[in-house]
């Protein structure tokens, strides 16, 4: 097996040739993108007239996704969509950078004229892209998103183990859920391309605890932002429950 390359022009994992694999990639893209409500039953019924496909094939891709931990299962109840919670949120950006930095450390460790390259290349398209979408500047630009899920994954291409590359794209899928429906954190301010080049900088100066450095901040900031939403809906929720409390 060859490391040290990783795919700069799709983040897909392979070619989607089953109708199981149609519909689980794109009830994957609802949950990730927040378009679903969470902690709501998703009867085999309703996917199948959303999605298109008999009943077969969707509940292989319910499958599919419940061992992922996007979706639940309650015995002889069928699939709920996973919550979201602070409490989980910390405790995914805490794993995520255990592993990254493992990872991190790797594959700098391990880097090759190649990867450098792709990496310097993974850094300027992401520059180039607008974070939020041109269409609706409040919303993540589809593009930035994708070219951002390339740079990280650039990152931690020459560390020689695709499980832990595995594992840690399975914690980016969890990590990206919590930006979508936090909105990563609407009216704070960050300086997100400059987080990145200091990553890239750093691993491709072979400063491995600058890189981990940079990249943990990266990943701390982010989720402050998320919880600070979480934050914000309690206190909404507060208000409206005194407002009620106050018409009775």
């Amino acid at each position: 097996m060859t490391y040290g390359a990783a795919n700069l022009n799709d983040d897909a994992a392979g070619p989607k040739s089953t109708l199981a694999s149609t519909v689980y990639q794109q009830l994957r893209d609802d949950l990730l993108g927040g378009v679903l409500e969470t902690e709501s039953k998703l009867r085999v019924e309703w996917v199948v007239s959303k999605y298109g496909a008999g009943a077969s094939p969707v509940r292989e891709a319910l499958n599919r996704l419940a061992s992922e931990g996007l979706l639940g299962r309650h015995d002889q109840r069928g699939f709920f969509i996973m919550p979201v919670s602070a409490s989980e949120l910390e405790e995914l950006t805490r794993t995520r950078c255990w592993l990254e930095e493992r990872a991190l450390r790797e594959s700098i460790a391990h880097r090759t004229a190649e990867w450098e390259e792709q990496l310097v290349l993974a850094l300027h398209r992401l520059g180039r892209a607008s974070r939020f979408s041109p269409q609706n500047l409040v919303s993540l630009n589809p593009d930035w998103e994708r070219l951002h899920r390339i740079f990280h994954r650039v990152l931690i291409s020459a560390c020689r183990s695709q499980w832990l590359v595995g594992f840690c794209d399975q914690l980016s899928d969890h990590a990206y859920r919590y930006r979508q429906m936090a909105n990563d954190g609407e009216g704070v301010q960050r300086d997100d391309f400059a987080e990145h080049r200091l990553i890239a900088e750093c691993a491709l100066d072979g400063n491995a605890d600058g890189a981990v450095e940079a990249l943990i901040n990266h990943y701390q900031l982010t989720a402050a932002m998320c919880m600070k939403r979480f934050e914000q809906n309690d206190e909404s929720q507060a208000v409206a429950g005194k407002g009620a409390r106050a018409r009775r």
